[in-house]
């Protein structure tokens, strides 16, 4: 892990993105003390597995009724 400068972050700014790219951690430090980390993006490549949640969630046969008249009322502000 390297720790730059916010100058020195400034101007070899493409140079770090091409390190975390590559897979390193870089920490841009402010007047000598850690202020943010520069990392690499992970992608989750597992394949979705359709279907996961069968029968663990249940939608209410009334989902998508009309609401009732008085509580229309507080959304809007009546």
């Amino acid at each position: 892990m390297q720790t730059v400068n916010i100058h020195d972050a400034k101007t070899h700014f493409s140079r770090l993105v091409d390190a975390a790219a590559g897979g390193e951690e870089i920490i841009i430090a402010k007047a000598g003390k850690p202020a943010a980390k520069l990392v690499p993006i992970r992608h989750d490549r597992s394949p979705r597995r359709f279907g996961g949640l069968k029968g663990k969630v249940k939608i209410a046969d009334d989902f998508d009724a009309p609401l009732p008249e008085d509580l229309i009322a507080a959304f809007e502000g009546r």
